[in-house]
């Protein structure tokens, strides 16, 4: 009878938990407007502010999600995250791993998914804090190359999507070129979660049997010049993929 009550417990709170976040997407609009109206693109200063108001807002539900029990989440090493042309490259578990790094680490820019940027509850934010659509083009190169320029250090999934039910980390070469390219330091961040939840394609209501565990651990810095010394791009960054790979499935599996 406990295991009941409990289970329908973090249902009803899973369940109040989407409603919540996507009825403050859609109301934060309002919040933003000041971002919005006039765009904040090249002003880094107000996309700076914009992400401390949603990394505000993101640790106010990520506090909602531990409150009612439905996850509880560790951090280790957040500090390092921050850093001028960092690139940081994390694993890809479940749909809340950006809020759960945003909402700690609000100054980070990253790459969404570029779908997002119709999404009512997400449009407002991503043209406010200057995030920046995974459309693959020439111009999103272009914006990550100022991104480092400027100082700012970036997230990305180069997963691509979410990890897949096996847990098999599987990284698209892209992101570590773009690292061993133009960044100063590339920094993994490894998501480990327990059990599995927020797959790709579930259902909000299949819910674990239990409080989902997060563990999200930085780990060390890799330095480009390292991998750069004594083989071309190409080749230094199919090994580097290819030792992150195998580094993320070790220690998230």
């Amino acid at each position: 009878m406990k295991a009941k009550l409990d289970y329908l417990r973090r249902f009803l709170a899973t369940l109040l938990g989407f409603v919540l976040f996507g009825v403050a997407g859609v109301l934060f609009k309002l919040a933003l407007l000041p971002y919005t109206f006039k765009s904040t693109k090249g002003d880094l200063p107000r996309q700076l502010k914009a992400r401390r108001m949603v990394g505000r807002v993101w640790k106010v539900f990520v506090r909602y999600l531990e409150w009612s029990d439905v996850l509880k989440v560790e951090f280790d090493g957040l500090e390092k995250l921050g850093r001028p042309a960092q690139l940081v490259l994390s694993n890809h578990p479940s749909l809340l791993d950006v809020v759960l790094l945003i909402s700690h680490c609000p100054d980070l820019n990253c790459v969404v998914k570029k779908d997002l940027v119709h999404n009512p509850a997400m449009q407002s934010q991503i043209l406010a804090t200057g995030y920046i659509p995974n459309d693959e083009s020439m111009e999103m190169l272009d914006e990550i190359s100022e991104v480092f320029q400027s100082g700012q250090s970036l997230l990305i999934f180069p997963e691509g999507t979410r990890t897949g039910w096996d847990g098999q980390v599987k990284l698209h070469r892209g992101a570590v070129s773009i690292g061993l390219r133009s960044a100063a330091v590339i920094t993994p961040v490894y998501i480990k979660m327990d059990p599995p939840n927020f797959k790709k394609g579930q259902p909000w209501y299949q819910i674990p049997p239990k409080r989902i565990h997060y563990r999200i651990t930085v780990g060390d810095d890799i330095l480009p010049q390292d991998w750069l010394a004594d083989k071309p791009l190409p080749i230094a960054a199919r090994r580097l993929n290819e030792h992150l790979q195998n580094d993320f499935i070790r220690k998230t599996t």
